[in-house]
């Protein structure tokens, strides 16, 4: 213990300089461990840092540095991302395993450093190894800086909520069994809100969470979607939110009855108690317009009305859109539009350099006849981006970069701008679902301005794909059903107003248009945040080489990574 403050004493003094040009330099130490919880009238040992679940916040304010000592005292490796910032030039401590660095060890530590830069709202941090996110997670609450305020009324309150998804058995026993039989992982038993299933579930009722509200007062809630393989609705009983922020920006207020909001996302809302005092449910339900396996579960938390009244014999339930409605789930999205002011300016990309069309798919892979995959005859399954499923490498990708003097031909192959096969993406019938595989990387030159364009299609199991990248926020210059047409989609794009995400829910048998200035130089994943389909190769990489001066290039590696070994 007496190493590690003093190696964040040393880290103290050598930002000092830093800390008083770009903000407050602050401090954490967390222990990843295994902790005992009952639920669902289950015991269950789960990985945990400090011993919580969900995990512990940070708090910080925009343009502060943040370091994170990461001690690990679980049974297996781990690596913490920061999911939302931008980390400028600095991917040594992003923290995707085997892209941006190694796994932490059993007993071994790594001290991140986390650069808050644009960002403004609420984000989240989670583990990015295996699928130790199940319980390794937690909010990032980045404050307005000194001497700036919200672009709203200050509210009287504010409580983070987050989605999380409970398994009675050994989240990695879960993914170990899908990896051998090469089928759907099991689903979830429970969803939590705040790290409780709530009341319809089993041995739930008396640990269902509580927000105690006081009349008339307004509550910002920062919710984050840390939930593995579903996208969700979440609706409170007689109370309007109004939608604030997401991902860590603002968007232009917006009132409604329910938030559509994938995994990886986050959502700034605003509730004000204006109902009777009383109790009114919160519910948390799953959208899935798909025949794919989920956890087809409700979880339910209470807002309780401070005061003296008598306990109701019934609370209220809200309505929201059924398990299905993708049309409620798309009308959602495109409510979403940033700011777009003065205060809160936007430059989205009008000159694009670079264009890649790209297909999101669900896939098979045939498997030798004595490794007992079960899925179709002899197969397992697979994902892809562009026919492409990507086979994670084995040491960091990151530092090989690094080594290799920044030379991509040396370390990966080129992933494809568009298809290799064009065809009606989401009316197809007979287009094969095997894919290839291999590494395969986007390169970008700094300064570039991109625009991607995802397309759903019809091959296997088709359903929304929350697609998020690492290291950028992006614009979401349009939505649509159907094939992306070229010749006319274009020209629906929004230019003015866009929403500045980083996750976004490409629909079902449809597309999404994004566009970013590749400003960030680095090594950053880009995947579904359905951790079965990042398992399954729905991913790739995008390479950002250095510009011209320090201050455009990629900052050198840390004295200290994880060892590869």
């Amino acid at each position: 213990m007496g190493l590690i403050y003093r190696v964040l004493g040393f880290i103290f003094l050598t930002t000092m300089l830093f800390s008083k040009a770009h903000g407050a330099v602050r401090y954490y130490h967390w222990v990843v461990k295994q902790t005992n919880f009952t639920k669902l009238c289950t015991n269950t040992t789960v990985l945990t840092v400090n011993d919580r679940f969900p995990g512990p916040e940070i708090h910080a304010k925009k343009g502060d540095t943040v370091f994170v000592s990461v001690q690990n005292d679980g049974p297996y490796g781990i690596t913490i991302h920061w999911h939302g910032v931008r980390q400028p030039r600095n991917p040594w401590s992003d923290g995707p395993e085997y892209i941006t660095q190694c796994p932490i060890k059993p007993g071994g530590n790594f001290t991140q450093e986390i650069n808050l830069s644009t960002e403004e709202g609420t984000l989240w941090w989670h583990a990015h190894s295996d699928w130790s996110r199940a319980t390794v997670h937690g909010a990032i609450k980045v404050y307005p800086a000194k001497g700036t305020t919200y672009p709203f009324k200050k509210p009287d309150g504010e409580q983070t909520i987050i989605f999380s998804s409970w398994y009675k058995s050994q989240v990695m026993d879960v993914l170990d069994e899908a990896l051998a039989t090469g089928g759907d992982p099991n689903v979830s038993d429970a969803y939590t809100i705040n790290g409780e299933p709530g009341d319809l579930y089993n041995c739930s009722k008396g640990t269902m969470y509580s927000l105690l509200v006081k009349k008339s007062k307004t509550y910002l809630l920062r919710i984050v979607n840390s939930i593995l393989n579903e996208e969700m609705f979440f609706s409170i009983a007689n109370h309007n939110m109004t939608v604030v922020g997401s991902d860590g920006a603002y968007v232009k207020p917006f009132s409604t009855d329910y938030l559509f909001i994938t995994p990886g996302q986050t959502m700034d809302v605003l509730v004000t108690a204006n109902q009777s005092a009383g109790h009114y449910y919160m519910v948390l339900t799953p959208f899935l317009d798909t025949d794919s396996s989920y956890d087809n579960t409700t979880s339910r938390a209470v807002i309780k009305y401070w005061g003296n009244y008598a306990t109701p014999s019934s609370i209220p339930t809200p309505t929201f859109p059924n398990i299905s409605d993708s049309i409620s789930a798309q009308l959602f999205v495109v409510r979403l539009k940033s700011l777009a002011n003065a205060a809160h300016p936007i430059n989205v990309p009008k000159k694009i350099t670079k264009q890649i069309f790209m297909t999101v798919s669900v896939n098979l892979f045939a498997c030798p006849n004595s490794t007992g995959c079960t899925v179709d005859g002899n197969n397992k399954l697979a994902a892809s981006l562009n026919n492409n499923s990507f086979v994670m490498p084995s040491t960091s990708l990151l530092q090989k970069y690094y080594d290799n003097n920044y030379n991509v031909n040396r370390i990966a192959d080129e992933f494809p701008n568009k298809p290799p096969t064009p065809f009606n993406y989401t009316t197809v019938a007979n287009m094969s679902a095997y894919t290839s595989e291999g590494m395969k990387v986007i390169t970008l030159n700094y300064g570039e301005e991109v625009e991607i364009v995802f397309q759903g299609t019809n091959i296997g199991a088709t359903q929304n794909h929350p697609m998020h990248l690492h290291g950028y926020s992006f614009y979401l210059v349009g939505t649509g059903s159907a094939d992306f047409d070229n010749g006319t989609d274009p020209g629906r794009y929004n230019l003015v107003d866009p929403p500045e995400v980083n996750t976004i829910a490409v629909p079902r048998k449809g597309w999404s248009a994004i566009r970013f200035k590749a400003d960030n130089p680095g090594v950053w994943f880009m995947h579904c945040h359905f951790e079965r389909h990042t398992t399954w190769g729905m991913s790739t990489v995008v390479i950002v080489k250095d510009g011209g001066t320090k201050k455009t290039s990629m900052r050198p590696p840390p004295s200290y990574m994880p060892p590869c070994s």
